[in-house]
C-alpha cells in the first residue's frame, strides 16, 4: 500500500508540472484569448466634425487580419482594407451634439466590439426667402404629391443602395461644375411665404447648356425628370456615396452606364422647380444628406489626396 501511496503522489506532481509548462508557453482557456479590439486606437477628423458634414474616421493598432466594421448615425462604415482602416462617415444636418460610433472588430472566429462618442458642432446655416411659380408654391394636389413621393422614394433607394456597392471612384471628388456657387448648403428655405424647407444642395451658376461633369467614377442609376428636380441624374459612386444633378436641359448618359471623373453628363438647365437656370448638386452618404463641400474637403483635390 505504500508504494501504491507514493506512486499516486508522483503523478499527482508531475501531472502539476505539466499544468504549469502548458500555462507559462501560452496555453490559456478560450476566454483568457485577447479581444480584437483590445489594441484598437479610433481618431476622426475634424474633431469636432460639423453637423451635415462628412468627416474621415482611421482605426490602428490592429492587425491585417483583423476585419473591421462600424455604424455611425445609423450608417455603415466602409474601412478601406489597407493599412490606413479609413472610412468617410456622415453627421446629419439635424443631428445631437454627439454621435455614437460603434465599431466591430472580428478575428478568429472572436467579434469584438468598442464604443466612442463624436462631438460634433452646429452648422452655420442661414435662411433665405424666395418666390417662385405660383403652381410650386402652394400644396400639391393628390397626384402630384404621389409622384413626388415616388420620385422621393427612388433617390433614397439610390442613396442607401450604394451600401452595397463597391468603393469605384480612385481618384479625388471634383466639383461638378467650375462655377460661383449662388446657394449654399443647409439654409432655410422659405418659398412666397408659406413652405419652408432646407436647401440640401449645392447651386452652382450656370447659363443654359453649360456642361455638368460628373464628380468621380460612378454607376448611373436615375436618368428621369422629377417633379421638383426636373431633369435629373443619380449616380451610386459606391461605399455609401451618392450623387445627384438637378434641373438639367440636357441629360447625356444612360442609366446603367459607368461614368468617369469630370466626364459630361448633362447641361445646365432650368426643368423642374427653380428661378432660373443653374445647378443643384447633391451628395449623399447613406440616407444622409451632406454638404457637397464637405466631400471636397475631405475626399477631393483639396484634401491632401494625390491623383
Amino acid at each position: 500500500m505504500l508504494h501504491v501511496a507514493r506512486f499516486l503522489v508522483i503523478l499527482s506532481v508531475l501531472g502539476a508540472v505539466y499544468w504549469f509548462i502548458g500555462v507559462t508557453t501560452g496555453s490559456r482557456p478560450a476566454s483568457a484569448a485577447v479581444r480584437p479590439c483590445s489594441t484598437a486606437t479610433i481618431t476622426w477628423d475634424p474633431a469636432r466634425p460639423t453637423l451635415g458634414a462628412l468627416f474621415r474616421v482611421r482605426v490602428g493598432g490592429i492587425g491585417s487580419a483583423t476585419a473591421v466594421t462600424g455604424v455611425v448615425a445609423g450608417e455603415p462604415l466602409h474601412f478601406s482594407a489597407d493599412t490606413t482602416r479609413e472610412s468617410l462617415a456622415a453627421a446629419p444636418i439635424d443631428g445631437p451634439d454627439s454621435l455614437t460610433l460603434v465599431l466591430r472588430c472580428a478575428e478568429g472566429g472572436i467579434t469584438d466590439s468598442i464604443v466612442r462618442r463624436i462631438p460634433t458642432t452646429a452648422g452655420n446655416y442661414p435662411i433665405e426667402r424666395l418666390r417662385v411659380a405660383p403652381a410650386f408654391g402652394g400644396r400639391p394636389d393628390s397626384a402630384t404629391a404621389a409622384r413626388i413621393a415616388r420620385e422621393s422614394q427612388r433617390a433614397v433607394e439610390v442613396a442607401m443602395d450604394a451600401h452595397d456597392t463597391p468603393r469605384l471612384w480612385r481618384e479625388p471628388f471634383a466639383q461638378p461644375r467650375t462655377a460661383r456657387i449662388t446657394s449654399g448648403f443647409g439654409g432655410g428655405r422659405e418659398y412666397n411665404g408659406q413652405i419652408t424647407s432646407r436647401h440640401m444642395g449645392t447651386d452652382f451658376a450656370g447659363a443654359t447648356g453649360a456642361p455638368v461633369q460628373a464628380a468621380n467614377r460612378g454607376v448611373v442609376r436615375i436618368v428621369d425628370a422629377f417633379f421638383y428636380g426636373g431633369n435629373v441624374v443619380y449616380i451610386d459612386h459606391g461605399a455609401g456615396v451618392s450623387s445627384a444633378y438637378l434641373h438639367l436641359s440636357q441629360q447625356l448618359v444612360a442609366s446603367g452606364d459607368t461614368v468617369e471623373r469630370n466626364q459630361v453628363i448633362g447641361r445646365v438647365g432650368a426643368t423642374g422647380r427653380v428661378t432660373g437656370p443653374h445647378l443643384h448638386f447633391i451628395v449623399r452618404y447613406g440616407a444622409v444628406t451632406v454638404d457637397p463641400l464637405s466631400l471636397f474637403a475631405v475626399a477631393g483635390d483639396s484634401s491632401g489626396t494625390r491623383k
